[in-house]
């Protein structure tokens, strides 16, 4: 293969955080060419999350590689017209700017759309464009509040936020994958369609099955830590070593199997406290204590090895900084190498790439790194933008 999907594809990004920046890194890494407008002296706050990263963010890093950094004052006559030199070269400008702020700049969809007919144009929020939440400010702990998410998440005593950012997340990818089927249909239909997304409708798709059972069946499930409110045994117990394994029984056939070869009482499966799915769940108690008896008699290797054999799904509760090293993305050769301006970095391969084509991920750009070539780029094929209007080596001036 000798181009990506998305070469030839210009995204225009005003961006910051984590959830468009991670749609666009992902658009990135299929070939898009990506500029990034970042706040002059600033920038995207995410640079200043920490810096982990030989001084550089690791949140930056994680999102950013592969893409153009244009520092521009947006707000300015300069900036402006910069601004719309580059929308009307684009094929999609996204923003997660609030809808109030969008619309006073005159940024948002319905004014780009009959600015720019061919431009696609989204943008990212907490609540959506419409609605009475529209322009509350949000944020990913918010969100996971305020969808329930944290009613589910936990054991009974506390509460829990999940430990990444996970409404950014979801929104991040539905962005990314609807900007995907409107490139494809503006190449079919010639129509550019608005994409709009919210971190409350991304995690509300996430929460639909709680949502339903609770809707449909008139009670919420419980919080329940690594256990599950409607399968048992499923859950974490502590090996002979002090080491914990995760299990997940399925149905009847592989609690048959789980009694007869892993915990060695074929006697189990003819109890009828648990001789059902339903009874499990029913006397889950009772069935926690007796598995946590049978499987602390037992050494790690020794349960791996029997529940393999039984084919029954299990896993190790491994910690965050084990799993660089975790033989699954050795084995499957996930590393790769991105620039950046400390150097060589580790990078992780996406989890599809097009087959045929070595990833070659852009570098993780500094600061206003490519102002000065975007502008030149601009001020040679606009007539519109004036010698005055770029100045190279003097930003400061533009914006």
């Amino acid at each position: 293969m000798t181009t990506l999907p998305l070469s030839g594809t210009l995204v225009v990004a005003m961006e910051q955080a984590v959830a468009v920046p991670f749609a666009t890194r992902q658009l990135a890494d299929l070939g898009a060419r990506v500029i990034k407008i970042e706040r002059p002296g600033t920038g995207d706050f995410a640079r200043g999350y920490d810096a982990k990263v030989k001084g550089l963010s690791s949140a930056f890093l994680w999102l950013n590689r592969g893409k153009e950094s244009l520092e521009l004052d947006t707000k300015s006559e300069h900036g402006q017209k910069i601004l719309d030199a580059l929308l009307r070269r684009a094929d999609v400008f996204l923003h997660n700017i609030s809808p109030g702020a969008a619309r006073r700049q005159g940024i948002d969809s319905v004014t780009l759309s009959s600015r720019y007919p061919d431009l696609i144009c989204g943008s990212v929020c907490g609540y959506g464009t419409t609605g009475p939440m529209a322009d509350a400010k949000a944020y990913d702990l918010l969100v996971q509040g305020e969808t329930g998410l944290m009613s589910l998440n936990g054991d009974e005593e506390n509460l829990a936020k999940v430990g990444i950012s996970i409404a950014d997340i979801a929104a991040g990818m539905y962005t990314y994958s609807s900007v995907l089927a409107a490139v494809h249909h503006r190449s079919r239909t010639g129509e550019a369609l608005p994409v709009d997304i919210s971190l409350f409708d991304s995690l509300t798709e996430w929460l639909s099955y709680p949502m339903y059972y609770t809707q449909f069946g008139g009670t919420a499930p419980r919080r329940m830590g690594t256990s599950h409110a409607t399968i048992a045994p499923y859950g974490g117990f502590e090996t002979a070593e002090g080491t914990r394994i995760l299990l997940a029984v399925q149905n009847d056939r592989e609690w048959n199997r789980f009694c007869a070869q892993v915990i060695c009482r074929p006697d189990c499966a003819e109890d009828p406290r648990f001789g059902s799915h339903e009874a499990r769940v029913d006397n889950r108690a009772a069935l926690d204590r007796l598995i946590t008896e049978e499987i602390a008699r037992l050494d790690h290797a020794i349960v791996e090895s029997r529940l393999i054999a039984a084919g029954i799904a299990f896993a190790r509760i491994n910690t965050i900084d084990q799993l660089h090293t975790h033989e699954q993305i050795v084995g499957r050769d996930r590393w790769a190498r991105t620039g950046s301006e400390v150097g060589q970095l580790h990078t992780l391969r996406p989890p599809w790439f097009p087959q045929g084509h070595v990833p070659d991920f852009g570098d993780v750009p500094a600061l206003g790194e490519h102002t000065d070539s975007i502008l030149t780029w601009l001020g040679c094929e606009d007539p519109a933008i004036t010698a005055s209007d770029v100045v190279v080596g003097e930003r400061k001036e533009l914006i």
